[in-house]
């Protein structure tokens, strides 16, 4: 899918969030990526295979 110069790390690969936006929707809560990642703003994923990859938010530290 990424046709530009540099090319973006694959959908499989472990820095696939790395890849360059090509359609975001921030009202939507969503951004696609040109390796074929939808990418939500809770930090889930869907890979263009289907997988399902759970929301992974760093833990914040409590007083």
């Amino acid at each position: 899918m990424c046709t530009h110069r540099q090319l973006c790390p694959a959908a499989d690969s472990p820095d696939h969030e790395a890849a360059v936006v090509v359609a975001a929707h921030p009202e939507q809560g969503w951004s696609l990526l040109c390796n074929g990642v939808l990418l939500f703003e809770d930090t889930g994923e869907l890979l263009p295979d289907g997988r399902i990859v759970a929301p992974h938010r760093p833990l914040t530290a409590t007083a």
